[in-house]
C-alpha cells in the first residue's frame, strides 16, 4: 500500500498546498486522501526570502494534509519556479557503431549526455533534460528510436536549469519539517499534466499558469516540450495596482479583486448602466468600473508579455490549439474572453481533471500545480510516458544534497 502513496507540495507565493494520494486504482489516476492549504509567508516571486516563515507555512500545510489523510507524510514531489530558472534547447548526436546498427537504451543515454553538456554557469545546476524528438539517419519525428536500425542517432532536448542557492533554500525549508524531496519539477510542466488535453498537446498549445508571484509558461507541441519561461508578473502586481489606484490596503485590494474583479465587466449588451455601481468591503466603497478597469489594464499587459515569450512571431501556426490559462489568477471572470479578443486564438481556463477521493477543493485552477505534481509522479510510477526524461537523467538533488535514508 505504501508504495502506491504519492504526495505533492506546491510552495507558492500566496499559498502552500500539500496533497496526499494513492494511485492503486482508477487506472493510475490519483485518489486524493488528504489536502492541506495554508497561507504562504516568507516567499516572493517563487523565491524563499525568509526560511523560518516559509518553513512554518509548509509545516501548517503538511499538518493539515496529514490530519485529513490519517498518516504521516514522508516524501513528496515539489514544484519549483522563479526567475532563477532558465531553459534552452540543445542537440546531441552519436554514431551507432555496432555491427547490427541497432539502437539500444544505452545509445539514448549516450546521446542525452551529449545534449545535456551545455555550458551551465557555476551557480546553476541541471533540473530537467527532456528529449523533444529523435532522428535516426536523418529521419525526423521519432519519439522512441530503441529497436530501430541506423548509423546515426540525433536528439533535440529541452534543458532546464535552476539556481543552486534557491534550490538549497527551498530544500532546507521542506526537509526542515521532516519531509524528504522525491524530485523537483518545474511548475509549468506539472500544471500541464493537470489541465491540458491530449489533442491540445499534439496540436500545439501555450499554457500560462498565473499564480501570485510568477506566471509560468510552457509551449507544448507534438506532445513534447517546445519552450518554457517564467515571468515575474502575476496576481500580486494586479492587486498592488488596485491598492495604489483606489487608495486601499493590499489586503483589502486583494479581497476586492477576488470578490468583485471582472476583466470584461461591460462586454455584454445592456451592462453599461452598471458603470457607476459601488462595491463595498470592510466599510470601504469603490467604483466597480474603476476596479475592473485597473484589473483589465494589468491583465492586458500580462497577456502581451505572455505572447512575447513565444519563440517566434507566427503564434497562430505554433499554437493553433490556443492558450490555456490556469493558476489562481485565472479565476478572474472574463480573462479567457479577453485573451481570445487580444490574440485571436482559442482560450480557456484550465481546471484539474481526473481526480478522485476528497478532491472537491482541488477542482480549481489555483491547484493545477499541486495536482500536476501528483500526476507527474503517478505516471512515472505506472511506467507511462511523462515529460521527464525516462532514460537515467535525474535532477541534481541526489548529487547536490545526498539522499537521506530512512
Amino acid at each position: 500500500m505504501r508504495k502506491n502513496r504519492v504526495a505533492a507540495i506546491d510552495v507558492g507565493t500566496t499559498k502552500v498546498c500539500t496533497i496526499m494520494a494513492d494511485v492503486s486504482g482508477n487506472g493510475g489516476s490519483p485518489r486524493v486522501l488528504g489536502v492541506g492549504v495554508a497561507p504562504s509567508a516568507g516567499l516572493q516571486k517563487g523565491l524563499v526570502v525568509n526560511i523560518d516563515e516559509a518553513k512554518e507555512s509548509i509545516r501548517e500545510s503538511v499538518r493539515k494534509a496529514e490530519r485529513s489523510a490519517g498518516y504521516k507524510l514522508e516524501s513528496a514531489y515539489v514544484g519549483i519556479t522563479g526567475r532563477h530558472v532558465s531553459s534552452v534547447n540543445n542537440r546531441g548526436v552519436v554514431s551507432i557503431s555496432r555491427g547490427d546498427r541497432l539502437v539500444r537504451p544505452e545509445d539514448l543515454r549516450r546521446v542525452l549526455e551529449i545534449a545535456r553538456s551545455v555550458r551551465v554557469p557555476s551557480d546553476q545546476k541541471l533540473l530537467h533534460v527532456i528529449p523533444r524528438s529523435y532522428k535516426v539517419d536523418g529521419q525526423e519525428g521519432i519519439k522512441n528510436p530503441v529497436g530501430m536500425h541506423g548509423f546515426r542517432l540525433d536528439v533535440e532536448a529541452h534543458i532546464v536549469t535552476a539556481a543552486v542557492t534557491s534550490i538549497q533554500n527551498l530544500t532546507k525549508c521542506i526537509r526542515g519539517v521532516g519531509v524528504e524531496i522525491d524530485d523537483l519539477v518545474l511548475e509549468s510542466l506539472a500544471s500541464a499534466e493537470a489541465v491540458l488535453t491530449e489533442e491540445e498537446r499534439q496540436t500545439g498549445v501555450l499554457l500560462a499558469d498565473i499564480g501570485g508571484g510568477t506566471t509560468d509558461i510552457c509551449v507544448i507541441k507534438d506532445d513534447t516540450i517546445y519552450h518554457t519561461s517564467i515571468l515575474p508578473v502575476a496576481g500580486y502586481q494586479i492587486t498592488r495596482d488596485v491598492a495604489m489606484g483606489l487608495g486601499l490596503s493590499f489586503e483589502l485590494a486583494e479581497e476586492m479583486k477576488k470578490r468583485y474583479g471582472n476583466v470584461m465587466p461591460f462586454a455584454e449588451e445592456g451592462k453599461e448602466e452598471e458603470e457607476d455601481k459601488k462595491v463595498t468591503a470592510d466599510g470601504h466603497s469603490v467604483s466597480y468600473h474603476d476596479l475592473s478597469e485597473i484589473i483589465r489594464i494589468r491583465v492586458e499587459e500580462l497577456i502581451r508579455l505572455i505572447v512575447l515569450e513565444l519563440p517566434h512571431g507566427d503564434y497562430a501556426k505554433l499554437i493553433p490549439a490556443g492558450i490555456v490559462l490556469t493558476g489562481g489568477s485565472a479565476n478572474l471572470p472574463g480573462i479567457a474572453e479577453l485573451t481570445e479578443a487580444m490574440t485571436r486564438l482559442p482560450a480557456r481556463v484550465g481546471t484539474p481533471i481526473n481526480m478522485y477521493g476528497v478532491s472537491d477543493t482541488l477542482r480549481d485552477p489555483a491547484y493545477a500545480t499541486g495536482v500536476g505534481l501528483l500526476l507527474w509522479k503517478a505516471k512515472k510510477q505506472q511506467g507511462m510516458q511523462s515529460w521527464q526524461d525516462k532514460h537515467g537523467v535525474r535532477d541534481f538533488l541526489s548529487r547536490l544534497f545526498g539522499r537521506v535514508t530512512k
